[in-house]
This record gives structure tokens, C-alpha cells and sequence, in this order.
């Protein structure tokens, strides 16, 4: 079947041009200020997404004012100065899990978690960059930073992509000790992923920029390049007042695991920078010096817009999980040219499935219309299966109610049919990302590749019924 520009209901205020196809749908939108004139529609769903920026207005910052003073002080750069720098100039940088502790911890705040975490281009090459913030608790991992950084290695080894830790820890928070020493994805899980990813062939790149301390001290130590900054980078297992208490030698930090130390006679460190932006140069050109290829195994082709404006999606969308809308017309908004193939468009019907390009890459689409049936998880096993077996990733537009119920479909088998849609996903070994744009219920969130199947954009509502 060639490949259709979906057609879609007009919008009766503008002049949009809209090609009829085979999979025209005529949904009716709510209004949206761009489309049609209203607010209703997009005021739902833009005052979430204000709350969301102005949330993130008080996270981005780090550490309160008196805290980011202190640091600039020493002749450091803030966390977010440190990453902008390291990254090719203009290239973007896709930060991973924002709202990371947010009103986690009761009144003690923890902006983003404490760490840094995404994905950015250093000398032409992705890399995955772990940053620790020392203006918020001196950098010391709670247990949400521990995860967060964990998360951030499990990224780097699933897609092949260097790692570069910007090391500024106290350690761990030791009031909160007990759930981030013992178990097994706890902190000691940060060495052992990074002496595996090494082994991988995944090049591990530390650039110690203030405190490392205690286990800390493993992630430059461990690196297969590490680089320390004069007069503000220090190592050490144990910190001047422990080496006090238990050998009442007094010595300061810089002679006890500085970088003269370091780089003179213990060897720890294989690179001395003068400062944090020299420490960020000599970053860059390590990764230069990786001799790394990345290989591209799809066919892209250029990238076209959308035909249709994305910010209709607030009118299409909405804020009201009780109101139903076609996912062609998110689709629409989302894929090159709004151009769409779908599969099996007329069986399992409450699944749309197909295959679009996204900046130029191949993707298969498999986005929610109701309720799964039984047809309709038959209809995504076969389609997951198609994308497995031509290498092309998967992205799940998620707005399920979960599973039909009822004596006539458990006699019919819909929960082996079920069964084998969750395998699928769960057994599919190309990337997948899901985006959650409307509720998220019972087993149709496993159906639907959720949070338990790695990469997800949560949105709205997720409940487990």
C-alpha cells in the first residue's frame, strides 16, 4: 500500500489544505487560539504545561542563591555552564528526568535529583553526560540521584554512547545512607555498571572538577581517562578529618588527593586542567581522540514539517481524559510530510499501527483508539514483530483504558492475546520510546510498552487500576 498524507478535518477559520485519503478521520478538535478561535481546548492542557515550565523555572537553577554564590566563588562554573560548554556549540542537549526528587523529600529540596543526566554531542559524537551539582547538598547522592545516574549508564550501554561524568560529590548523603549503600541498584551498582561498560568497548571519561570522595573516588579511579582541575579537583577515599580520627595526621585536602598528587606520583589522574574550562577543553579533545564511528543502520531521507501546525495538538489533545479523539490526528502533527502507511488499517480498529519517518528516520507508530480487543493485540504483535525484524524503532502513543473485559472475550482468549502483545514489547530489542498523551490504565500500560519497558514522556494520567 503507498504511503498516504492523512487527511484531516478542517479547520473551518483557517486556511489549512487538507489532501482526502483513504484514512481521513473527522474528529472534531477542541478549539485551540490557532485553530479555531477558542481557548477551551488548548487552555486545559497549556495551564499543565505553564505549571510545568514555571516548575522547572525554580529546578534549573540548582541550589538556592546563597548556595550558586559560594561555588562561583571558588572560581567554579554551575553545572548547566559546565555541560553548555562541553557540547558542540548551538547542538541541543536532551536532559533526562527533570523532576527528579521534586517534593520528594518533603521540605528538603533537591532540584533535579542533585545530578545532571542526558545526552549531548561532544567533537561530533553523542555522549552521555552525568554531571553531579554541588550547589545543592554539596553534591551528595540520595537515593533518587543514585537512580537517576544509574538510569543515565543504562542509556549509554543500551545505545553504544560514551559516558562523561563532571565529578563535583560530597559521597553519599549519609543521614539517608540506608537506601543508598546495600542493595543491589544502589550506589556500589555505579562501579560495577561502569567497569562493565568499559569492558563493552563504552568509553568511560571523568573530569573531576571538586570533591570525590570516599566511593566516590572510584569513578575518576575506574575511568579509562580521567582528568582533575587544579586547586579545586580532589580525590580521596578518606577526607582530612577522617585521616585525623584515625591517624591524627593533619593534612589538607589539596596535599592529601589534589592534583598535583595526583597526576605527579599517584598516578590516579592521567590529564591536569588550570581550570574548568581548560578541564572541559581537555574533555573534548579525549573524546576526540576516541576514534569512534557511529554506525547508522536505516535509511533516512530529508526532513520534511508536518503539514499540520504542532501546537494544534493542545486542541486535539485537550485536558479532558473522558473525551475521545482519533490519534491519526496527533500523528499528523508529529511525522514528516504528515505522511502515514498504516497496517491492518481496518482490522483490530482500536490500534492504529504504520510506518512514518521522523527527521528523516524510519519509525513504526502504534498509538491508542479505545479499548484493546483481542484483534487489536494481535494486530500490535504482528506489527512489533515487522519493526523487530527490520531493525526500525518503535513509538507507542499512549491513551488506553486497558484490556476488554467480559465472559465473551476471556472465552475468546484475550488474555493470552494480551500475553503475547506484552511479550512482544518486552522482547523487541529496537529502541522504544512511549508518550503518554492521555490516560494510562491496568495492563494496557504493559501492552503499550510503559515505564517497566524503558523510555517514556509521561504526559498526563497514569494509574494502575
Amino acid at each position: 500500500m503507498p504511503m498516504m498524507v492523512i487527511g484531516l478535518k478542517k479547520c473551518q477559520s483557517t486556511e489549512h489544505i487538507f489532501l482526502p485519503s483513504r484514512n481521513a478521520v473527522w474528529t472534531s478538535p477542541d478549539p485551540s487560539p490557532q485553530c479555531c478561535g477558542g481557548r477551551s481546548g488548548k487552555a486545559r492542557l497549556v495551564l499543565p504545561t505553564c505549571l510545568l515550565t514555571f516548575c522547572l523555572f525554580f529546578i534549573n537553577p540548582g541550589g538556592g542563591e546563597k548556595a550558586r554564590r559560594l561555588h562561583t566563588s571558588r572560581g567554579k562554573l554551575l553545572p548547566r555552564e559546565r555541560i553548555d560548554r562541553l557540547l558542540d556549540p548551538g547542538t541541543p542537549f536532551l536532559e533526562f528526568s527533570q523532576f527528579a526528587a521534586y517534593e520528594l523529600y518533603g521540605k528538603e529540596e533537591v532540584p533535579a535529583g542533585g545530578i545532571l543526566t542526558g545526552i549531548g554531542r561532544v567533537s561530533g559524537v553523542e555522549c552521555v553526560i552525568v554531571a553531579n551539582d554541588a550547589t545543592v547538598k554539596g553534591g551528595t547522592y540520595f537515593p533518587i540521584t543514585v537512580k537517576k545516574h544509574l538510569r543515565a549508564q543504562e542509556i549509554a550501554q543500551q545505545n553504544h554512547l560514551p559516558c562523561i561524568y563532571l565529578v563535583d560529590s560530597g559521597g553519599a548523603n549519609l543521614p539517608r545512607q540506608a537506601d543508598v549503600f546495600p542493595d543491589r541498584d544502589h550506589f556500589g551498582r555505579i562501579f560495577y555498571n561502569q567497569a562493565r561498560l568499559s569492558s563493552e568497548g563504552i568509553a568511560q571519561i571523568a573530569v573531576v572538577m571538586g570533591s570525590c570522595t570516599a566511593g566516590g573516588a572510584y569513578v575518576p579511579a575506574m575511568a579509562d581517562e580521567s582528568i582533575i582541575v587544579r586547586k579545586q579537583g580532589t580525590i580521596f577515599l578518606g577526607g582530612p578529618p577522617l585521616v585525623k580520627a584515625a591517624t591524627g595526621e593533619e593534612v589538607s585536602a589539596e596535599d592529601l588527593g589534589g592534583a598535583d598528587l595526583h597526576c605527579k606520583k599517584s598516578g590516579v589522574t592521567d590529564h591536569y586542567a588550570l581550570d574548568d574550562n581548560h578541564a572541559l577543553h581537555l574533555a573534548r579533545k579525549t573524546v576526540r581522540n576516541l576514534n569512534y564511528r557511529k554506525n547508522i543502520e536505516v535509511t533516512t531521507e530529508p526532513t520534511e514539517a508536518p503539514l499540520y501546525p504542532a501546537d494544534e495538538l493542545y486542541g486535539i489533545v485537550g485536558g479532558n481524559l473522558k473525551r475521545n479523539f482519533d490519534v491519526r490526528e496527533v500523528i499528523a502533527r508529529i511525522v514528516d510530510g504528515s505522511k502515514f502507511d498504516e497496517f491492518k488499517a481496518f482490522y483490530g480498529d482500536t490500534l492504529v499501527t504504520g510506518f512514518s519517518r521522523i527527521f528523516g528516520y524510519p519509525v513504526g507508530i502504534i498509538g491508542n483508539n479505545g479499548v484493546l480487543f483481542s484483534e487489536s493485540a494481535k494486530k500490535g504483535t504482528h506489527f512489533i514483530e515487522l519493526c523487530c525484524q527490520r531493525n526500525i524503532p518503535l513509538i507507542f502513543l499512549q491513551n488506553i483504558t486497558g484490556f476488554m473485559v467480559g465472559r465473551e472475550y476471556e472465552a475468546g482468549g484475550i488474555a493470552k492475546d494480551g500475553a503475547k502483545m506484552v511479550t512482544a514489547v518486552a522482547c523487541a530489542n529496537v529502541p522504544k520510546i512511549t508518550v503518554i498523551i492521555g490516560g494510562s490504565y491496568g495492563a494496557g500500560n504493559y501492552g503499550m510498552c510503559g515505564r517497566a519497558y524503558r523510555w517514556k514522556w509521561p504526559l498526563l494520567d497514569t494509574q494502575h487500576l
